[in-house]
């Protein structure tokens, strides 16, 4: 039987802020842990978050990723946040392949992190961190027509 596919689009709101108690923050937090509850719990996790651009569509490929602090000026405890999830890099292989048979070049990346894009929504839905991640760079530069 084939895998149940979900597509869900998430906001993380103002970079660290849902995972630093900011006040207003607090419907989309609720939002986030509510919704993992109603979804399927997934097996495996792909984000395309617009916070990675690269060449061409990029795969993380690590096995453990770090995270990418990408933003800056917030309080120290900002940059000490953790999410150690698992990455997959069969589903990082798969996707790239995918892409591929469809005439998209692709790559993989091992030392590239997850970022707050990825981070921050998937730490409110599922702060256990045990469902593998892979996250996918856009474009850089690509315009939509």
């Amino acid at each position: 039987m084939a895998a149940k596919r979900q597509i869900v689009f998430l906001s993380h709101g103002g970079g660290p802020m849902p995972l630093l108690d900011d006040p207003g923050h607090e419907p989309m937090v609720k939002a986030l842990r509510s919704l993992a509850g109603r979804l399927q719990k997934p097996s495996a996790i792909l984000v395309i978050s617009a916070h990675w651009e690269a060449p061409v569509p990029t795969l993380t490929s690590a096995a453990s990723p770090a995270l990418v602090y990408d933003y800056y000026g917030f309080a120290p405890e900002a940059y000490t946040i953790t999410y150690p999830c698992p990455g997959e890099p069969s589903l990082s292989r798969t996707v790239s392949d995918l892409l591929r048979q469809s005439g998209i070049e692709t790559r993989q990346d091992p030392g590239r992190g997850l970022d707050h894009g990825v981070f921050v929504p998937l730490r409110l839905m599922y702060p256990d961190a045990e469902i593998p991640c892979v996250q996918l760079s856009l474009v850089r530069g690509l315009r939509a027509c």
